[in-house]
């Protein structure tokens, strides 16, 4: 993926141990990677919806010159989401990994923050409510949406133990 992805390891003890007896019980742990994969997508959509952090938080208001031209339903969503961010959100499984993230080149700029400075010209030109405006330079907020909270590891957690239960022969 070429926007932005984040890399994070379980370090949560029961998600390990499940997840080692899955790998046992299972030859191929990609369809429950595939799973995962759905279950975290679908997590950055609700925190898109939410403008919220992995962890919660809010995001970063808009600026109260940017707000009034706003289009789109919220923070970093735009009218549709097909063409947006939010809808560019996707993933990619393999036997031992899920790689959640998007292609889009601004992705980063949102997720981690950024201070746009002009490459070729003196300033940045752009419009606001009060009109078109000159700027030395633009600091966008970090709007964290990918990452590993709380409802993250909750979905990997169930999915898994869901995956085991359904791999492993119940006792009679």
């Amino acid at each position: 993926m070429v926007g932005v992805t984040l890399e994070t390891s379980i370090e949560d003890q029961i998600v390990l141990k499940a997840f080692q007896a899955l790998q046992k019980a299972l030859q191929n742990t990609t369809p429950v990677m595939r799973a995962i994969g759905t279950g975290l997508v679908r997590n950055v959509h609700d925190r898109f919806e939410a403008a919220v952090d992995p962890d919660g938080n809010p995001w970063a208001p808009l600026h109260p010159a940017y707000a009034p031209l706003k289009r789109g339903p919220g923070i970093l969503r735009e009218a549709g989401m097909r063409g947006g961010l939010m809808g560019s959100i996707t993933f990619l499984a393999s036997p031992d990994a899920v790689e959640v993230g998007t292609n889009k080149i601004h992705a980063r700029v949102h997720q981690e923050g950024a201070t746009i400075v002009p490459v070729k010209a003196s300033h940045l030109v752009f419009r606001l409510a009060s009109g078109v405006v000159k700027a030395k330079s633009v600091t966008i907020p970090a709007r964290p949406y990918l990452g590993i909270g709380p409802e993250d590891e909750r979905v990997i957690a169930e999915t898994v133990t869901d995956a085991l239960d359904r791999a492993t022969p119940t006792k009679p």
